[in-house]
């Protein structure tokens, strides 16, 4: 009886394998095993902290995060980030790096969310806003240029990958071509396809039986493999390459559904090179003790972004001798990182140096017997995925830039209801609210009209201002608003 077990244990590996070449995926079994091994041991850890946390105790290999901070509020501290910043895009060696393979659908849009319309009076999408602002942002390296003569001729390159999903790569890439690239150089915008991993089902917390998932006769079902998936799609498309051959030293990472994103942001990236960092995260602090966002902490002695529910309440509600939340470093998905870092250090890390995460989903499966695709009522797999911060503990030299959340961050996630957080309503009263503010800094009196609707209609074009610069002239002048500059 022993004998004939064996044996069907055996047949059945063998039909595995046979499968595993037939499908296409022989060469990822092993590599997507040991990363599935390494999930389950980092959750298992985890669980096992979270169950001390929710009993009342602190755990104690966190603490606030140690490393560099600086702050926009700084003036002097800004200033000179801001001119560092400038100088490393005037000598181009500075890209930024737009993570846009999400989908608009929660905004009810078919299509890429950047090509979301938030209710401008321009109409510009989140794509052409950050388009245009890099556009800007070449205008004004050059202009600092200390021997500059005023002339827009000899623009700095400044280069801007796209990473896309293989459901919107192209859609993507025509909405740049259609719309002339929104005046950028066609070779300075990028597009690549985010990768994508196998979904498995495993017996318990064994790895060793991992098995594939097949979604149809001749297809295994795959799943995006996270934002952090962003490193090696780098490698593979040869991305890094063209950076390196461009002379490129100095990335910003960020997300495409913030609409007040500044790309590129010379003052973040300038801060993160006079400290020598290797990485950086660009953070607004914490609202409340109780707000639901990751937090970056010092655990274990390395930078590491934790979710809110990994804090005790103490923790999470501790104060400095200012008043200010100890724990308040709120992740917004905004990230420097040095090409060096992730050339040499990230991409030669090992699946238990950058644990994935396990996501278990209902997923579609082959029925050979029905000869049909299914899709099962209750979670039936796993899919591995790794977020962009998932790399910070690798840094040897973390440096954090502290900015008004009313000055960079207008999330949008949601679509437009009523009393509904992250929504394009929300998002343009935000870039209202921060182009009245630019104008009444400058000097600018604003003169109300239009009923309280219009009053969320204001906008400067990135062409016209990146970061409130470059509006003196409104100085000492009434301005009728809602305006649009």
């Amino acid at each position: 009886m022993k004998a004939k077990e064996q044996a069907m244990t055996e047949l059945e590996q063998t039909a595995e394998r046979t499968r595993e070449v037939l499908l296409g995926v022989e060469g990822e079994v092993e590599g997507l095993r040991e990363k599935l091994a390494a999930a389950i041991a980092a959750e298992k850890e985890a669980k096992e902290q979270l169950a001390a946390t929710k009993e009342g105790g602190d755990d104690d290999t966190i603490s606030p995060f140690k490393g560099k901070v600086g702050s926009a509020s700084n003036t002097d501290l800004a200033s000179s980030s801001n001119q560092a910043g400038l100088e490393a895009i005037r000598t181009g060696t500075v890209a930024a790096v737009l993570m846009a393979g999400g989908q608009g659908t929660r905004l009810g849009l078919s299509g890429p969310k950047g090509k979301a319309d938030i209710g401008l009076p321009s109409g510009r999408t989140l794509f052409a806003l950050i388009a245009e602002r890099i556009r800007k942002l070449r205008l004004l390296a050059l202009a600092s240029a200390p021997d500059n003569d005023g002339g827009s001729s000899n623009l700095p390159s400044l280069p801007l990958f796209i990473m896309t999903s293989p459901m919107n790569h192209e859609e993507t890439e025509n909405y740049f071509k259609d719309n002339s690239y929104f005046g950028l150089p066609s070779t300075d915008v990028i597009c690549f396809r985010q990768g994508t991993l196998p979904c498995v089902e495993v017996e318990g917390d064994d790895a060793s039986t991992m098995k594939i998932i097949q979604e149809t006769a001749d297809q295994v079902a795959r799943a995006p493999d996270g934002n952090g998936g962003i490193f090696p799609a780098l490698q593979s498309t040869g991305c890094l390459d063209d950076m390196v051959k461009r002379g490129i030293e100095h990335l910003h990472v960020f997300s495409v559904d913030n609409a007040l994103v500044r790309p590129a942001d010379p003052a973040f990236v300038g801060y993160c090179i006079s400290q020598k960092a290797d990485c950086g995260n660009k953070s607004v602090w914490r609202a409340a003790p109780d707000e639901k966002v990751g937090v970056l902490v010092t655990k274990d002695d390395r930078p590491m972004v934790v979710e809110y529910s990994e804090l005790s309440a103490s923790m999470a509600s501790a104060v400095d001798e200012t008043g200010k939340l100890k724990y308040g470093a709120a992740n917004i998905c905004s990230h420097y990182f040095s090409v060096d870092f992730i050339r040499n250090t990230v991409l030669t890390a090992s699946a238990s140096d950058i644990p994935y995460h396990i996501a278990r989903k209902k997923i579609p499966y082959w029925d050979s017997e029905q000869n049909e695709t299914v899709t099962p009522d209750k979670p039936n797999g796993i899919k591995l995925e790794i977020f962009i911060f998932d790399v910070f503990p690798l840094s040897k030299s973390m440096a954090v830039w502290e900015v008004e959340r009313t000055d960079e961050f207008a999330p949008v996630k949601n679509a437009n209801a009523d009393g509904v957080a992250d929504t394009p309503d929300t998002a343009r009263k935000l870039l209202s609210n921060l182009a009245e503010k630019w104008l009444t800094d400058t000097g600018a009196k604003l003169h109300k009209t239009g009923d309280e609707a219009d009053k969320a209609s204001c906008e400067i074009a990135p062409a016209t201002s990146y970061a409130g610069e470059g509006l003196e002239k409104y100085n000492g002048k009434v301005v009728a608003s809602p305006f649009t500059l």
